[in-house]
């Protein structure tokens, strides 16, 4: 069973020493060895590790974020040794010859692969001797700055790579909260799919991604956008090049918004009435890649008629909230979930 996307944050106190990256398990054919380890000798004793199902960042106490990396991972299925993890072994997928594999562990907000989620991990950090799971939506709303010790009502809408996160916040305590599977991911996989279908195009995991940061909405833009695509052709076989407008791809990620827009209905209708109140005041706060999603503010503005605004650094949030923490562990300890 995987381990809940809302419980997948981890802290880390009192490391010990970083893998050594000539071991078996951690023969590198490139020149990232010596990258890695000039950044594992920037580590501190205190970590915080957001692993995500996009990408996984590291935090050290006094550094701030050292590593932020895709959290794929590429493995020889002869050997067994990892050939590549993180920005180069993104570069790997779809372009590795038949005896490499890269792998996305994490999936839809759950450790799908857990040998290879620990070869990745293992990769950063060798032991720890006080780990703490908290929620993710939690730590996404202390990194946003959210005032979650007040007795206020705080809501946060945390948009990763495989969930969405949303909770309502108070007294350092969640008093809703809800995970959908509906998130980065599967807005690449719509794009893919409507290429697809309308125009019998096949694109790759990379370009269904560049296609939705560019040029996708969840609301009319003021301005008209269009894209150059190249794929192949289904029916000719052949390399084929296309433009779309942004309407195109607003409509390819309409059943994904309309999802989340359900789920922060949901929540705000389940929301006790005290708390409702300050969060009509307070409005919504949206964190994760996907709140960079072009309108997205404006489309649950539209809809639900509250404040909306995005994070500074919504890709930053959750590490930076569980950075936050490690100079607070009396915070840390009394939101952990047993």
């Amino acid at each position: 069973m995987g381990l809940p996307g809302c419980a997948k944050t981890l802290l880390s106190k009192n490391l010990g020493t970083v893998p050594n990256m000539s071991s078996k398990n951690f023969q590198m054919r490139t020149s990232r060895v010596s990258n890695m380890r000039s950044i594992f000798s920037l580590f501190s004793s205190d970590l915080a590790i957001d692993l995500g199902t996009a990408n996984t960042l590291v935090y050290a106490h006094g550094k701030g974020i050292i590593v932020n990396e895709p959290s794929i991972i590429a493995v020889n299925r002869v050997t067994g040794e990892v050939e590549a993890v993180g920005k180069e072994a993104k570069e790997m997928l779809g372009r590795t010859p038949g005896n490499i594999i890269a792998i996305k562990p994490m999936k839809d907000g759950v450790i799908a692969d857990f040998k290879q989620t620990e070869k990745m991990l293992n990769y950063f950090i060798q032991k720890a001797s006080e780990v703490h799971l908290v929620e993710q939506a939690m730590v996404a709303a202390i990194g946003a700055g959210l005032p979650i010790t007040e007795p206020g009502g705080n809501m946060v809408v945390d948009i990763g790579g495989g969930t969405t996160d949303i909770a309502v916040i108070s007294l350092a305590g969640i008093v809703y909260s809800r995970s959908v599977r509906m998130a980065g991911n599967q807005m690449d996989e719509a794009v893919a799919t409507y290429l697809k279908r309308k125009y019998n195009l096949l694109v790759g995991e990379r370009t269904a991604e560049q296609i939705k940061i560019e040029i996708g909405s969840a609301f009319p833009l003021d301005k008209p956008l269009t894209m150059e695509i190249k794929g192949r052709n289904l029916i000719e076989g052949v390399p084929k090049t296309i433009t779309v407008e942004d309407s195109e791809i607003r409509e390819a990620l309409g059943e994904c918004i309309a999802t989340i827009m359900n789920a922060i209905r949901v929540a705000l209708e389940r929301t006790p009435p005290e708390l409702s109140a300050d969060i009509s005041d307070r409005g919504i706060v949206l964190t994760g890649g996907g709140a960079l999603i072009k309108n997205l503010d404006k489309r649950i503005r539209e809809e639900t008629g509250l404040p909306v605004s995005i994070a500074d650094d919504p890709l930053a949030s959750v590490v930076l909230g569980t950075g936050k923490m490690l100079s607070d562990f009396r915070l840390l300890r009394k939101i952990s979930i047993d």
